[in-house]
């Protein structure tokens, strides 16, 4: 039987967005003006508890102007994982700093406290864990090291959007944050991002630094860059604002039941959650061992119609980009889990139909390899 593909995500934009653009466009106001102070300012009430936001055109440009403000460049090392996507590692290169990869925990995907303390060396400025898949890092763990070797925090959390751990919201935890807009997060703007700053100080750079150097017109104070977001795309995250904690909740519900579905097939791993946390489901990623991870992903889109994503199939330290800044290094947990791991569909635009299938499809394909 023939079915539409069930993709493993999609951005979800309506009759609001358009009508935000329209409205943009035909105000004559485009570049970085009243849209994007107005998003900041929602978007920190929202999720930040009010710290100071920084819009910017991009996630990664967010976690470059975010090390360059707090004062990171040559000759500092900050701790980063490889099982992530490769901008983590290479924002901390344009910045002129090493990246350090360290090994991840098995059970949530994010930086291993422990390996990061034995990573520490006397050029250690921080460390940059990841809030991955929308679940939050382990924030006691990683603090308590952080704290003892008086290192910073230097939060990715580009996809976790409303994540929080033990109540304190992802994005408030270190000296500044990165969130991002691209169309496949739990919220987008098309395109673009967020920093938030733990200081008044810090912002102000990154208000520098997007936007070649100057706050006044023509009044540069320090080299910059043109990282400026436009009133565009502003628009359309104001209203994304809007919608996306239902969206949130629908993600959850989904996950739950496909957590209550597929806990039961043997082979296959669902997410943990950690006690404390609160995941945001960008991804509902699960565990496939016994190298069967790759047969599993595509059985289920060529015999099933449902589509799954493998993030990240090459640790960021094997990447021919990055391996001069990894010489000798072995991440066990993180190789295993890019072996492993297979994301599949949780967005908030599934029918009740499409979960079924994709419950079907996975028990079916599982069985057929046992």
């Amino acid at each position: 039987m023939h079915h539409d593909l069930i993709p493993a995500a999609k951005p979800l934009i309506g009759d609001e967005e358009v009508a935000a653009v329209e409205r943009v466009l035909r105000s004559g106001n485009l570049a970085q003006g009243p849209e994007v102070a107005a998003f900041e300012a929602e978007f920190a009430a929202q999720f930040l508890q009010g710290r100071a936001t920084v819009a910017v055109n991009s996630g990664t440009s967010g976690q470059l102007l975010g090390l360059l403000a707090a004062g990171v460049g040559p000759g500092d090392e900050v701790i980063v994982p490889s099982f992530t996507f490769a901008a983590v590692a290479n924002s901390v290169v344009l910045a002129g700093a090493t990246p350090v990869f360290v090994d991840i925990e098995p059970t949530h995907f994010t930086l291993d406290p422990e390996r990061v303390r034995e990573a520490i060396t006397a050029r250690t400025r921080g460390i940059m864990p990841v809030h991955l898949y929308g679940h939050p890092f382990l924030v006691d763990g990683i603090e308590q090291v952080a704290r003892e070797h008086g290192l910073e925090v230097f939060e990715d959390a580009a996809q976790a959007h409303g994540a929080s751990w033990r109540g304190r919201p992802a994005g408030t935890i270190g000296t500044f944050a990165m969130f991002s807009l691209y169309p496949t997060k739990n919220m987008t703007a098309i395109e673009g991002g967020m920093v938030a700053c733990a200081d008044e100080g810090i912002a102000r750079r990154v208000r520098l630094l997007r936007n070649q150097g100057m706050e006044t017109q023509y009044a540069n104070e320090i080299v910059g860059y043109n990282n400026r977001m436009s009133d565009v795309h502003a628009a359309v995250g104001r209203v994304q604002l809007r919608r996306v904690a239902a969206w949130t909740a629908q993600r959850q519900r989904n996950a739950a039941f496909l957590d209550a579905e597929l806990g039961r097939i043997d082979g296959l791993a669902v997410p943990a959650v950690a006690e404390g946390a609160e995941h945001v489901y960008h991804q509902y990623t699960v565990r496939i061992a016994d190298g069967e991870r790759d047969r599993v992903h595509r059985a289920l889109r060529e015999e099933h119609g449902v589509g799954s994503g493998v993030y990240y199939p090459i640790p960021n330290h094997r990447l021919p980009s990055l391996t001069a800044y990894a010489p000798g290094v072995e991440l066990p947990e993180t190789e295993r889990a890019a072996r492993e791991v297979l994301s599949l569909p949780v967005h908030p635009s599934l029918t009740a139909a499409d979960l079924d299938r994709v419950v079907a499809g996975v028990a079916a394909v599982m069985a057929a390899g046992a």
